[in-house]
């Protein structure tokens, strides 16, 4: 399976661009802000003299020049350190007006004043590097961490390398970015960086970029950028092995549990009823027995016959099931109906309580009516001789049916296995049974948009809860009790 992503970056807000292409102000702007600060700074020096000796306040100036180198650069900051230390000397270091000074302790203070001018804008300018490179080093980290989430927290792989293109689009910037795993057959072009394994040795695509902004960015894409890529999309890729390796572990464990399992059943549960059978016939045959025998002998063989047959059943049920090929029938349905059909082998030992007005339902007649009658022959099976209750209820938008038995109750080890195919709990004695009709249960009711759960307490019997989405129509009246 390929993907190929591709993003265009062109659309990212103007801060990022400006802080990642390293755009300065035009020399006229340039210009402009140095005049602009020298000025302002000799406006502001005037009244302070009154309060200062006029020497000290060179430190006015000190403040213009760290602003520009700050913002600016550092050679916009000398430029304004030199032409602060003319200002202050040409408007305030007497004799003013003039390029000269009077006092031989003022050329001093203005060597001196040059000096820390340039120390600052030096300092500003290392400053403003070291912030820039932190900042870059960060939106890297975020970028990072942004391609992990994406290429590692999704199933859509076709997706996540989308997202990624349109993240590196973004980090570059670039006009677009195409990811492609494996890598096409056209030509990639001088600007696509390989993708391989982790190991260096296997190629699993290229990651192709159009209309990179600039050699700088350019540089992060090979130096630091593609590195990380590559690192997570091997990663994922492993993974992604990883689980499909894993899927088809576990459904040859499970293959080979059903088919122990069924193996099992053949050799015991099966042959039974086959042995009952064939004796039974054998024996028909002798002149030697009454009517009564042969009578006897032959509801054995229609007895054992119908177990059979109802094995067989339940096996091919599993099958269409496991093979996904029970897709129902979609028809209204009014669950009271199916339910009667359900309990119609168990009348004297079933309590059916339905609420009155209850909304349709849409299923499979045939499958809910296997999957109810499986369910409420567990419960009887169960509840020795207590009667098994079957109610019925609409609550919100989801029809509930309860089948709630009396009988020993389910251990709380075995209710995560309940419903899982040849399952009959550690409490089936000698009872007969493949083990089979609550698995079926289950697959049908989801089948048909239900769920399934049961509740149990030990000693006390369970409650196997049974809910439908119901379809928005007019009521019916369904109200019923029948015993």
């Amino acid at each position: 399976m390929g993907y190929a992503a591709a993003y265009s970056g062109r659309h990212m807000d103007s801060r990022s661009t400006r802080l990642l292409s390293e755009r300065r102000p035009s020399p006229l702007a340039t210009a402009l802000i140095v005049l602009g600060v020298v000025a302002a700074a000799t406006a502001l020096v005037y009244p302070l003299k009154h309060a200062q000796p006029v020497v000290s306040l060179g430190v006015v100036y000190l403040l213009g020049v760290l602003v520009v180198s700050t913002y600016v650069g550092l050679a916009a900051g000398l430029v304004t350190a030199l032409l602060s230390a003319l200002a202050f000397n040409f408007f305030h270091l007497p004799p003013v007006h003039r390029f000269a000074l009077a006092n031989d302790q003022d050329w001093v203070a203005l060597g001196a004043f040059i000096i820390v001018a340039a120390i600052a804008s030096r300092v500003a300018d290392v400053a403003r590097s070291t912030a820039r490179d932190a900042e870059q080093q960060r939106r890297e980290a975020d970028l990072a961490a942004a391609l992990a989430r994406v290429l590692l927290g999704s199933d859509d792989r076709a997706a996540s390398f989308d997202e990624a293109a349109r993240l590196v689009a973004a980090a570059l910037p670039a006009d677009a970015v195409r990811l492609e795993v494996p890598a096409s057959s056209r030509p990639a072009g001088p600007e696509a960086v390989e993708i391989t394994m982790m190991d260096g040795t296997m190629p699993v695509g290229r990651l192709v970029v159009r209309g990179i902004g600039g050699s700088r960015a350019e540089q992060r894409l090979r130096q630091r950028i593609a590195p990380a890529l590559q690192t997570l999309v091997a990663v994922a890729l492993q993974r992604d092995a990883l689980r499909a390796e894993a899927v088809e572990t576990a459904a040859l464990r499970r293959s080979e549990e059903l088919k122990t399992a069924l193996l099992r059943m053949v050799s015991h549960d099966l042959r039974s009823p086959l042995t009952t059978i064939v004796t039974a016939g054998h024996a028909v045959q002798s002149d030697s027995i009454s009517a009564e025998d042969r009578r006897q002998l032959g509801d054995a063989v229609a007895r054992e016959g119908e177990r059979l047959s109802h094995m067989v059943a339940d096996l091919l049920d599993l099958s269409r099931l496991e093979a996904g090929a029970a897709a129902p029938r979609q028809l209204q349905l009014a669950i009271e109906e199916v339910l009667d059909m359900a309990t119609a082998g168990a009348r004297d030992r079933v309590e059916l309580r339905v609420a009155p007005d209850l909304p349709l339902i849409v299923g499979d007649p045939a499958q809910l009516d296997r999957a109810f009658a499986n369910i409420i022959e567990n419960a009887v099976t169960h509840a020795g001789e207590r009667t098994v209750q079957v109610r019925v209820a609409s609550v919100g938008e989801r029809m509930v049916v309860r089948v709630v038995d009396q009988g020993r109750g389910i251990p709380a080890g075995e209710l995560d296995r309940i419903f899982e195919p040849f399952e009959r709990g550690s409490d089936a004695g000698g009872r007969s049974g493949t083990g089979l009709g609550l698995a079926i249960a289950k697959g049908f009711i989801e089948a048909n948009g239900g769920q399934i759960g049961v509740e149990s307490v030990p000693g006390r019997g369970s409650s196997f809860v049974v809910t439908f989405p119901v379809r928005e129509s007019s009521p019916h009246d369904s109200s019923m009790v029948r015993a």
